[in-house]
């Protein structure tokens, strides 16, 4: 193009260029505009209906719960005994099944029919009824509903509400209720109302011997009023969910109609819906039309600069390109130039199919941030200076290093031999032989390497840099200051780790985490005094998955304060099954750097009416060793709220004691590790009776964990050990077991006197 026409040209090109950036501008405006209208609506839209949706699964799981209820008492001997027996022993009915279901779970009516379906026993809000054909008959087409449901003849035009509960009750391989039982449970109207009506056999846990004829039924009736709606509001985080006969007037509230599972209406479900998309057509819209219009303003103005800036553009392409691909601080290759530089050089071995290999290490500086914590930042960006020099001397001039950010390295190296890594690995290990200078100060420091190596471990950047990532992983978990090459094992390793934590999340969600509870025993009456809590996670496809193994992800993975939290309500909510027993509660050394463990018990208080002086919170000499002045004011405040504490495990840490000076304990629990085979060890018999004199000197009780034999739980009553805790008495069983077990161990002979010889246990700690 002649010189002469070149600034015409590029105004007619510059005006085109303007044209069509306003017309796209105007047209993708109108777009954004009604895009973000639409999703403003669609997104309140799909709230109403979503949580709709929660109130019908709510609804669901609150029938669930009300079977759940009846199957506490329904599956066992005891009832099955008292019910069948002529003439009915009203006083055990009235008392385990009538005032128990009204007063513990708020049912409005408890009905007991024989196999012939005929009323034997009523109870109506909490009163005993004489004649219990009277209150049955009354709506005893309703009951008759679920009844013939419980006998194997379920109405087809009912709804299905009790699948959740059905789909559980296939866990069970030795509850003989799970099997032999049948139940029936539906929302109907009751005398006008709506109403949770269920029935469920009466059939044995255990003995099916106990079973007579045709099994009894148990039939319930839980009124769906003012109480229950709030109930399942709380859940769903709905605190205005009501139902009335007719639609809520209210403004911004949304009714939708409530139907039995017969189909006939009910009235109506109110509640203010969630409307998320209320901010977009509030607030954004109106923001992002004031956007266009500025942009198309900016736009105008920088078509106008153009001119002048392309010039400068050019001039600092060349410094922008450099910066993009370099450190600015150790002026080293940055990450997206190393993974450009690996890729041109994997795309050469694929075309040259020869047998030179690449390698990939990465460098991790060990314990970087104490430096930056205790010198400074200005001291971190010292060292990193100084590794980055380091390293550039340690590694011939045709191995590509560059640095990632913080205290990250990479290495890119080509070799024919396979064994090239060890040397590479040799090289980087040399680097850091010597101290680093920082200001004056000599300082020590180690890395930790991973190395990859392609193609033998991938054929791309990302999984070459991810497989040496690996690497680096896993020789930081076996102790740092190492170099590591990769293999399929490491991966896999890591994949299952990432695997367990990903379900133990939803498992967390999902509440499908347990607690069982193993018993403490009283060395002077041999009765139960109290439990600990355990955590146990049955997986259902994987089985039994053991706390040693998903808590230490747990804690990598940052869902400690929550599983903690979610133990300590679990463990309140159980505990008020038991008034006459203690339990004792661990507590992670992260709740207490993570959470407001204070605030977080206050509310477990009020929200659960515990009493504070029946829980043991569990803390191990970890917590003590972290912040010792902020531990010891928590632990001062937690006192303060009533609670009691036990040091766990003590003898296996350091087991100062600065710590029963400075800190101040209910109880110490005797680690397994001295108990087990005490009769033969002299020296561990010597120190648990030192701690058992030191801790009673101090006012506090001394538990001993592990016990599993006879001879261990002998010994540790002769040396004034306070309470036993071990396999010896019991494993840790579930929540609906603890009662059974305290009633097995007070009869059974493991509280007698102790069988040791004394005068010859004397001698062997003499």
């Amino acid at each position: 193009m002649a010189p002469s026409s070149s600034p015409t040209a590029y105004r007619n090109n510059l005006q085109r260029l303007t044209l069509t950036i306003g017309g796209a501008l105007a047209f993708f405006a109108a777009l954004l505009l009604a895009v973000v209208a639409y999703a403003g609506w669609s997104a309140n839209r799909a709230a109403v209906e979503r949580e709709r949706q929660l109130v019908e699964n709510a609804l669901d799981q609150a029938v669930s719960r009300v079977l759940n209820e009846e199957k506490a008492i329904a599956w066992w001997d005891d009832a099955v005994i008292n019910a069948q027996r002529r003439p009915l022993d009203l006083e055990w009915i009235e008392t385990n099944i009538g005032v128990y279901f009204y007063e513990t779970y708020g049912h409005d009516e408890i009905y007991i029919v024989d196999g012939a379906n005929r009323p034997i026993y009523a109870n109506v809000a909490g009163g005993l009824q004489g004649d219990p054909t009277v209150s049955f008959s009354s709506h005893a087409d309703v009951l008759n509903e679920v009844i013939s449901g419980a006998r194997g003849v379920p109405n087809p035009s009912l709804r299905v509400r009790d699948a959740a509960f059905t789909a559980d009750q296939e866990r069970y391989s030795y509850l003989l209720g799970a099997s032999n039982a049948g139940w029936s449970a539906h929302i109907l109207t009751v005398d006008g109302f709506p109403a949770v009506v269920s029935a469920m056999a009466i059939v044995p846990s255990v003995d099916a011997s106990t079973l007579v004829g045709e099994p009894h039924l148990m039939v319930s009736v839980v009124r769906i009023d003012e109480d229950f709606m709030n109930a399942v509001g709380r859940t769903l985080l709905m605190p205005d969910l009501t139902f009335s006969a007719d639609p809520s007037s209210h403004s911004g509230m949304v009714s939708e109609a409530f139907y039995a599972d017969d189909g006939k209406a009910l009235g109506y479900l109110s509640w203010t819906p969630r409307q998320p998309g209320q901010t977009l057509l509030v607030f954004v819209l109106p923001l992002v039309a004031l956007g266009v219009l500025l942009a198309g303003a900016l736009t105008w103005l920088m078509i106008q600069r153009l001119k002048r800036a392309s010039g400068d553009l050019a001039d600092r392409e060349e410094q922008s390109r450099h910066q993009a691909l370099h450190d600015s601080l150790s002026g080293l290759p940055n990450r997206h130039h190393f993974v450009e530089r690996l890729q041109e050089v994997l795309d050469r071995l694929v075309q040259t199919r020869n047998n030179r290999r690449v390698f990939v290490a990465y460098i991790d500086v060990d314990r970087f941030k104490d430096v930056n914590d205790t010198m400074g930042h200005a001291a971190g960006d010292t060292l990193i200076m100084g590794v980055a020099a380091r390293l550039r001397d340690a590694l011939p001039p045709e191995d590509f290093l560059s640095r990632f950010g913080g205290d990250e390295f990479a290495v890119l190296r080509e070799a024919d031999d396979p064994q090239a890594a060890s040397d590479l690995a040799e090289s980087l290990r040399k680097a850091f032989e010597q101290s680093f200078d920082v200001y004056g100060q000599h300082i020590r420091m180690t890395a930790s390497v991973g190395i990859a190596m392609g193609p033998d471990h991938g054929l791309s950047p990302q999984e070459l840099m991810r497989h040496a990532d690996i690497a680096l992983y896993e020789g930081k978990n076996q102790g740092r200051d190492r170099a590591m090459v990769f293999s399929a094992e490491m991966a896999a390793e890591v994949e299952q780790r990432r695997e367990v934590e990903l379900e133990l999340h939803a498992a967390l969600e999902a509440r499908e985490l347990k607690l069982h509870y193993q018993p403490l025993v009283s060395c002077a009456n041999g009765r139960v005094t109290g439990v600990e809590a355990l955590l146990r996670w049955a997986h259902p496809t994987k089985g039994y998955i053991s706390p040693g193994v998903f808590v230490p992800i747990a804690e990598e993975a940052g869902l400690m304060p929550a599983l903690g939290a979610f133990v300590l309500d679990r463990a309140f909510e159980e505990a008020k099954r038991w008034p006459g027993l203690e339990v004792s509660i661990n507590l992670s050394p992260v709740q207490f750097r993570h959470v407001d463990l204070v605030a977080l018990l206050e509310d477990l208080l009020a929200r659960h009416d515990m009493d504070a002086s029946r829980i043991v919170l569990e803390v191990t000499e970890g917590v003590l060793m972290e912040s010792t002045e902020r531990n010891r004011q928590i632990l001062e405040a937690v006192r303060g709220l009533g609670f009691k504490i036990a040091l766990d495990d003590f003898g296996t840490g350091y087991s100062s004691l600065r710590y029963l000076s400075d800190f101040r304990f209910d109880k110490i629990k005797i680690d397994r590790a001295f108990v087990t085979g005490i009769d033969e060890r002299k020296r561990a018999m010597t120190i648990i009776q030192s701690v058992v004199t030191l801790g009673r000197g101090l006012g506090m009780d001394i538990v001993a964990e592990g016990v599993e034999t006879e001879t261990e739980a002998s010994v540790m009553r002769l040396l004034g050990v306070t309470e036993l805790q071990g396999f010896f008495f019991s494993q840790a069983v579930a929540p609906g077991e603890v009662e059974r077990l305290c009633k097995s161990l007070e009869g059974s002979d493991r509280d007698q006197a102790p069988t040791v010889d004394a005068e010859r246990l004397a001698l062997r700690r003499g």
